[in-house]
């Protein structure tokens, strides 16, 4: 997935539309990932399952702890993303099917932004991502002072809004020189995004 992600200037991630949410009840996210042009490269799907797991997404929300797998078009399992439970420092960690660590995002401390730094299989920080204070649907990353991606909540009509979670992001990689792997973390922190903040239908968080 990495090769079809380095021959990319962006790629977008739409959510699933899943009917059971006009009756506000919150179902497993899943997600597909495209090309700017609408061909399909993988797809995303949370695995948070049985009665307990749908109990804790109706109860605690963005707060519980849940797992994403990312699936190639053979759908094959090609990266797993961790949230554990978390009041307000989140933290989403990606490893590939083997259990290798790609990245990690955890969320800064912060009054009036959303900001989170954006790290390495090492740890070693790679850029910070930080929403603006009145721009909520936009996410830019910026590394020494220099965007190098953003991700984009595409608003989709009002009926579609308030009554399905159908959210579309755009992430765009603004620096030609990101990495296969920079670029994975990146569409981690786009599924993460929505989870966290989008996830509730009105954005409230």
């Amino acid at each position: 997935m990495f090769e079809l992600l380095a021959k990319e200037e962006s790629i977008v991630i739409k959510q699933r539309k899943e009917l059971i949410e006009f009756l506000s009840f919150e179902s497993r996210n899943k997600y597909e990932i495209l090309t700017r042009k609408g061909i399909q490269i993988g797809f995303a799907a949370e695995q948070q399952k049985g009665l307990l797991g749908i109990l804790l997404r109706q109860i605690l929300g963005h707060w519980r702890g849940f797992n994403i797998n990312i699936y190639g078009m053979d759908h094959s399992l090609k990266y797993v993303a961790s949230h554990p439970f978390r009041f307000y420092f989140q933290q989403l960690d990606i490893r590939d099917q083997q259990g290798n660590s790609l990245g990690s995002l955890k969320r800064k401390f912060s009054f009036l932004t959303k900001i989170f730094r954006v790290l390495d299989a090492h740890g070693k920080d790679i850029c910070v991502m930080r929403s603006g204070l009145f721009k909520i649907w936009t996410f830019p990353f910026i590394r020494d002072g220099v965007e190098i991606a953003r991700i984009t909540k595409k608003w989709g009509g009002a009926l579609t809004e308030f009554f399905l979670d159908s959210d579309t992001f755009l992430l765009e990689f603004i620096d030609d020189n990101l990495s296969g792997e920079e670029r994975m973390i990146l569409v981690n922190a786009a599924l993460m995004i929505d989870l966290l903040y989008f996830e509730d239908n009105q954005g409230m968080n």
